[in-house]
């Protein structure tokens, strides 16, 4: 199996998820939404299209491959899926950054039951609402994990 890394991620759920918007995928485009240099785009895409995952001829648009395809469509409902479980826990955080953080160290295993729960919750909305009033009982009551670094 080929695993991308973190770095690499990142770029082929940009390339999709602006693939599903736009007819045409430029390395200035990914440049502007990754908010990296072009150099940088460049040295991800090769190393992309060395592993199938698009096809990129120089100065000319990006096409993603089926498996591209595939793995970007994963990517970007992963992240989606994780964004949706910190929302459902009530997790004060940024939401976006938490979610992409925890993407890339969360075994597919885990994934999976976030999904579950998420699906459960869904599903019983009675239990959701129990939840949120535990929590709002526990943050009232000053109960729960103390910051030890003082922030």
């Amino acid at each position: 199996m080929d695993i991308l890394s973190p770095s690499l991620e990142d770029y082929l759920e940009e390339i999709y998820r602006f693939s599903l918007n736009n007819d045409v995928v430029r390395v200035s485009d990914i440049a502007s939404c990754l908010d990296v240099t072009l150099p940088s785009v460049n040295s991800a895409i090769r190393k992309l299209s060395e592993k199938e995952y698009l096809i990129y001829k120089k100065y000319r648009e990006l096409v993603l491959t089926e498996k591209g395809r595939r793995v970007g469509k994963f990517l970007v409902e992963r992240n989606r899926m994780l964004q949706n479980f910190l929302k459902a826990i009530n997790s004060q955080c940024d939401v976006k950054a938490e979610a992409e953080a925890m993407e890339h160290y969360l075994s597919l295993p885990t994934i999976r039951a976030i999904e579950n729960l998420l699906d459960f919750l869904e599903s019983n909305k009675e239990c959701r609402k129990k939840f949120m009033k535990h929590c709002q009982y526990r943050n009232e009551k000053g109960l729960g994990l103390v910051n030890g670094y003082g922030e």
